[in-house]
């Protein structure tokens, strides 16, 4: 019920994106259902029917691809801050967005029915049909309803497991140290920051932490009034905002707890700065409006002074380390292809695996290459309107990368269909047309969504560069130059790769 009144609840555009996922949706089931229509047609030749079953792939992994694409985008599935008090967390989310998903395939599936049996002729009024449509439509012959209900739901339940793969949430996994291990003390357990040689614990004055730091805050206690620290005192430091304290309880100078002098004691006075009273300046980090204490978790406009707010999603890492492996499957998909194509043959199980690899590849590959341009465009000196483009595309480059490498992926087989195939091999029926039409729409329509995506996601940057006076025109420059960039660099190598795999075929 929920996931039915966020549906309804939506904007106009999430509409759009949700009904796409149904048309991919309806697009792919009917596909399966002529290839069933094909095996029950010809009973006697179950190679020709699986293999037209294993090619109903494609526009499967397009749709399912499509369909995470427009669940990442949906606004009434991101958490927000204070819905899990109400019971929306973030793994009742989730399951909102995966019960969507469904929806809108199912949607889809049902529309797929309707249209093939309409086709069939068991609808009233539907056309009679001859020819190559009789073979795919299974005309008068009856259809196992498990068979059908199991094709009609392979859209829907793929889509919704991996929406909800996708979304699942994560923890927040701590950096890896890139440091050296310290050996400290006989016990110690951990990291050490700092090395300790053998008996440097028991060394003579290596412990006097509190006269050390008395004599490190002895300059700024003129300025600030404070008491030294006690003799013997040792100092500690709190992970929350607010004034350090000593073992003993009391609190410490400022200078030893770390704060600048302008904002300490007398020091924001002196300085200029508005106080409140207390001898701290209005607005301080970390300290309340009334110099009591620590300020709560937050600042303006929900930021914290140490992040951003905590509704907020985490920002992926830049791992690039797929590159090699994406570079290696596409070498592979590659290969596949040569040795298994025939360009006067229907496109064999072994194309489709080659394609696959290819696609997988280049997907695998994209994200890397995407921060590579960016880095290309920082290269050399670069002025504002460069370096601009270049970080943009340096942040987004986990989110568009593999769209763009898919993308490229259909287009170099789209070349190789209508160069090699269309003008030695069988001619290309409606089924196949239309198999290809989903395929490319579904995989534009994804590179779209992603892009709104990241969009989104660098709403609030935008908004502080229009603040501090960057003009519109420059933004909107700074993304022609990251188009330009990425077709430079996707172009020739989408070119490359279909060269490379109509070369075996064209001899």
């Amino acid at each position: 019920m929920l996931a039915l009144r966020l549906t309804r609840a939506a904007r106009l555009a999430v509409h759009l994106r949700r009904l796409l996922v149904a048309v991919a949706s309806a697009g792919t089931g009917f596909l399966l259902l002529c290839a069933l229509g094909h095996a029950l047609s010809h009973p006697g030749t179950p190679g020709t029917s699986a293999l037209r079953l294993a090619w109903c792939a494609a526009p499967l992994a397009a749709s399912v691809q499509l369909a995470v694409a427009v669940a990442r985008t949906d606004p009434g599935t991101r958490p927000r801050s204070g819905l899990s008090a109400i019971g929306l967390g973030p793994a009742r989310l989730l399951a909102v967005s995966a019960t969507t998903t469904a929806l809108s395939g199912a949607l889809g599936s049902v529309a797929a029915l309707l249209v093939f049996l309409h086709l069939r002729g068991d609808l009233a009024g539907g056309p009679s049909l001859a020819g190559v449509a009789t073979d795919a439509l299974a005309a008068g012959q009856s259809l196992p309803a498990p068979a059908v209900l199991t094709l009609l739901a392979l859209v829907p339940a793929t889509a919704s497991a991996a929406v909800a793969y996708t979304l699942r949430p994560r923890d927040p996994r701590r950096a890896a140290s890139t440091a050296a291990r310290g050996y400290g003390r006989f016990g110690a357990y951990g990291w050490g920051k700092a090395r300790e040689t053998f008996g440097a614990y028991g060394r003579f004055g290596a412990r006097w932490t509190g006269e050390r730091a008395a004599r490190t805050a002895a300059p700024d206690q003129a300025c600030t009034g404070s008491p030294p620290a006690a003799e013997g005192t040792v100092l500690t430091r709190t992970d929350t905002p607010g004034p350090a304290t000593s073992v003993s309880g009391g609190p410490l100078p400022a200078a030893a707890a770390g704060l600048p002098t302008a904002v300490a004691g007398s020091g924001a006075a002196s300085s200029g700065l508005p106080t409140d009273g207390s001898g701290l300046p209005m607005g301080a980090p970390g300290f309340a409006a009334g110099g009591s204490g620590p300020a709560p978790a937050g600042g303006p406009g929900g930021q914290s002074w140490d992040g951003p707010a905590a509704g907020a999603p985490a920002p992926r890492p830049q791992n690039t380390t797929v590159l090699p492996w994406g570079v290696t499957a596409l070498a592979v998909g590659l290969a596949v292809e040569a040795y298994t194509g025939d360009a006067g043959a229907t496109p064999s199980a072994g194309v489709l695996i080659g394609w696959a690899l290819t696609a997988v590849g280049l997907a695998l590959a994209g994200p890397g290459l995407t921060q590579l341009c960016g880095r290309l465009l920082q290269a050399a000196r670069p002025g504002a309107l460069r370096l601009l483009a270049g970080r943009v595309l340096m942040e987004e480059s986990q989110r568009v990368g593999r769209p763009l490498g898919v993308v490229a992926a259909v287009a170099a087989a789209g070349y190789v269909a209508t160069t090699v195939y269309d003008s030695d091999g069988p001619a290309f029926g409606p089924l196949s047309t239309l198999g290809a039409l989903l395929v490319a729409g579904c995989t534009l329509a994804t590179l779209l969504t992603a892009a709104v995506e990241a969009k989104h996601a660098r709403a609030g940057a935008t908004d502080a560069l229009l603040r501090l006076g960057a003009p519109p025109a420059t933004l909107r420059a700074a993304a022609a130059v990251r188009a330009a960039a990425l077709l430079a660099l996707f172009g020739p190598l989408t070119l490359v790769v279909a060269v490379l795999a109509a070369l075996p075929l064209s001899r």
